[in-house]
């Protein structure tokens, strides 16, 4: 098993990186990708890629993984691509800057959202404006397929530049995932925009031992099934969550 020694490259905090992680940690809460007291998690909070390779690395720790220089290439071979695309998909960005624009602007906001500290002024105001007022035209269905389709050829042919470590390129594609799952609300087009594997769900170690029955009986009953099978407990003998509860209180 690899063992690595983050952060390879310092962390802080930039101008969007609380407030996006608060919001993609509730949203995952939701959806059961992290455990309910994520936010108090040192593990998911940090901006330090944790070292257990068993652990997923949170898109706002890229930084103390990647650098400033691996996130500016991936960004410039995406926008060599878009610049290279089919005039309506050009038109909007080509309007706005030229490549170099688009390669600094978006690899500040990608470095201060992963962790690489200030580098996007304005912060959330400043990306809602430049959607709503410079890119409008491609904010839509049609222009999310053809920005998810060049993505996807972009991480596919950086690969060099993710480390050797396998969890970058599953944070990378959680964090556009997050981020185009928010612009098609916001835009109001349907999300079909699929980037590759995501995080997989991070599960608390629990130690039924240390926690009280109140504690027990209000796990779900996916997480006490998960749990007691991880101690080598025949989970098929417990056919409910009582009897599971039942199981953990006498471990």
């Amino acid at each position: 098993m690899s063992t690595y020694a983050y952060p390879t490259y310092p962390t802080r905090q930039g101008y969007m990186t609380q407030a996006i992680q608060r919001a993609y940690i509730a949203a995952a809460i939701d959806r059961k990708l992290l455990p309910a007291e994520a936010h108090r998690m040192a593990q998911v909070i940090s901006l330090d890629a944790p070292n257990d390779p068993s652990k997923p690395i949170q898109f706002w720790q890229l930084y103390s993984v990647l650098g400033p220089d691996r996130i500016v290439a991936i960004v410039r071979n995406f926008y060599e691509r878009v610049f290279a695309d089919e005039p309506w998909f050009v038109a909007p960005f080509a309007r706005v800057g030229p490549l170099e624009h688009h390669v600094m602007t978006q690899a500040q906001m990608w470095v201060d959202v992963m962790g690489g500290g200030p580098a996007y002024h304005g912060a959330e105001f400043r990306l809602n404006f430049h959607h709503t007022h410079n890119a409008m035209e491609v904010m839509t269905e049609r222009g999310a397929a053809r920005w998810t389709r060049l993505m996807v050829d972009t991480l596919d042919a950086c690969g060099r530049h993710m480390t050797d470590d396998a969890r970058v390129r599953p944070a990378l594609n959680t964090f556009l995932h997050h981020f185009m799952e928010k612009y098609a609300r916001e835009f109001g087009f349907a999300n079909a925009s699929v980037f590759g594997e995501i995080n997989p769900p991070l599960r608390r170690k629990l130690n039924f031992m240390a926690m009280s029955a109140e504690a027990i009986e209000a796990l779900d009953e996916e997480e006490l099934r998960q749990a007691l099978a991880e101690r080598g407990v025949d989970t098929a003998l417990y056919p409910t969550k009582q009897d599971l509860v039942d199981k953990a209180q006498m471990l």
